[in-house]
């Protein structure tokens, strides 16, 4: 990396959010930004195989080692439990400077190749070890640090940049899920899985080897904060969605109440969220329908789950993040209950149509938390701020996953349908009350009376 000096000034806005201006990207990273969303991109499409490929390897997986399907179904709610719950711990080692982005990946990625590859295993509680476990913190740990990192590198256009690579976390699977659905058998799982195991390792350290985060307050150089607020594309985007008045520690952000209303709304999406994912393959098999419509329906799931999210991203940045986060929440609930009575008719095309839908609106809700995290609490505490909200994951991984295996025993599909789809309106409502703190009015741009300039070696975002 280049050792050369690079100058910057601070520009404080009539809220006291603070711009470091000055230093490029190229001086900072040695290379484009754009690294800083290919790369993250591409580590979530490696481990997105997790959530969204295991609801077809999981019956190759349970007939291989007679374990049943609550048994199985557990384990994917225990993964997501630990995968959520890593959140938080990793943004604020993070912010201290404990564990650098590169450092997160690499762990992550180590973890990430164990977990898989313990499902080769014949014994449950190596399973829960080391797929639950190991497997849940790996992905988290890669999870938190991609979606952070973006954000930091592409402030002028987080919600888009976000959503783009959240994205990957769903589709990155599609082919796992064919894959799965056709090649996985007791007599081929033990390669099939280690294959990927070595896959995620390969392409999330690879990958995490270049992932540096820039300093705090950091404003893109070639992008003047006040005339890009000035401009008709920045004010209508301030307009919509203005950035925090300004920086809220975890705590503070808890007492303002916002925090919270978002752990809920999120936790609730999430329960839902997962519950489509893993039970799509099950209930498309027990309607009788193929291995074609069945990998069908979980790929085009994955396809729009992920797409989706940077639809959404990139929509957000014009409509408003609360906007688009309702959108979101009340086509999901359409959608599930679409599919259900499609499925009952035997109508194929309408199910697959109806699958398209649930895969929005299960997946397009992360970036919005996500963006709306920062815009409401400021960027300087963002890892740890996501960090608690996305915990809320934990909360619906034992619900969507674990507890809905047993709704579906109890009620059968049809009444765990209508109740994903009554807990997506009830989201909703929460994420009505959602509102900036301490806004009072339309926010404003201007270069402080005196600013601060500096200079500092080009690595010191390391």
């Amino acid at each position: 990396m280049s050792s050369t000096l690079a100058s910057y000034r601070e520009v404080t806005d009539a809220n006291n959010r603070v711009y470091r201006i000055g230093e490029t990207d190229h001086q900072l990273l040695g290379r484009s930004r754009a690294w800083m969303v290919w790369l993250p991109w591409a580590a979530m499409m490696a481990v997105s195989v997790y959530e969204y490929g295991y609801g077809a390897a999981q019956a190759a997986v349970r007939e291989a080692h007679g374990w049943t399907m609550g048994e199985t179904f557990w384990l994917l709610s225990i993964w997501a439990f630990f995968q959520a719950l890593i959140a938080y711990p990793a943004g604020k080692l993070r912010e201290k400077g404990v564990v650098s982005a590169r450092a997160a990946m690499l762990a992550g990625a180590v973890l990430s190749a164990v977990g898989f590859a313990s499902l080769t295993q014949d014994s449950i509680v190596f399973a829960f070890l080391g797929f639950a476990l190991c497997g849940g913190v790996g992905a988290g740990l890669v999870y938190a640090t991609c979606i952070n990192i973006v954000g930091k590198w592409y402030p002028e256009r987080r919600g888009g940049k976000t959503g783009f690579v959240n994205g990957g976390f769903a589709y990155g699977a599609v082919p796992f899920i064919f894959i799965f659905s056709y090649a996985l058998h007791p007599s081929t799982y033990v390669w099939v899985l280690d294959l990927v195991g070595v896959y995620m390792l390969i392409v999330v350290a690879a990958c995490g080897m270049f992932f540096r985060d820039p300093p705090k307050n950091w404003w893109p150089a070639d992008v003047d904060p006040v005339e890009w607020a000035d401009s008709k594309k920045g004010a209508a985007s301030l307009k919509r969605n203005p950035p925090a008045v300004r920086q809220y520690t975890p705590m503070e952000a808890i007492k303002t109440g916002m925090l919270p209303l978002m752990w809920l709304s999120l936790g609730i999406s999430a329960g839902v969220s997962l519950f489509g994912i893993s039970y799509m393959v099950p209930f498309a098999k027990e309607l009788g329908f193929g291995p074609l419509i069945a990998a069908s329906s979980a790929g085009v799931l994955s396809i729009v789950n992920g797409t989706g999210r940077t639809l959404t991203g990139w929509v957000s940045d014009r409509l408003g993040r609360k906007q688009t986060l309702l959108i979101v929440l009340l086509v999901s609930a359409v959608a599930l209950v679409g599919l259900l009575y499609a499925g009952k008719a035997q109508n194929e095309i309408a199910f697959l149509g109806f699958a398209f839908l649930v895969g929005f609106g299960g997946g397009a809700f992360y970036p919005m938390f996500a963006s709306l995290t920062p815009d409401y609490f400021g960027e300087n505490n963002n890892a740890s701020n996501y960090g608690l909200i996305y915990s809320s994951k934990l909360l619906g991984s034992v619900v969507g996953i674990g507890v809905g295996a047993s709704v579906i025993d109890a009620w059968g599909y049809g009444g765990a349908y209508w109740l994903a789809a009554a807990s997506a309106l009830v989201s909703a409502g929460i994420a009505l009350f959602l509102r900036q703190p301490g806004r009072t009015g339309q926010p404003t741009v201007a270069p402080s009376a005196t600013t601060a300039s500096a200079k500092v070696p080009a690595s010191a975002a390391d």
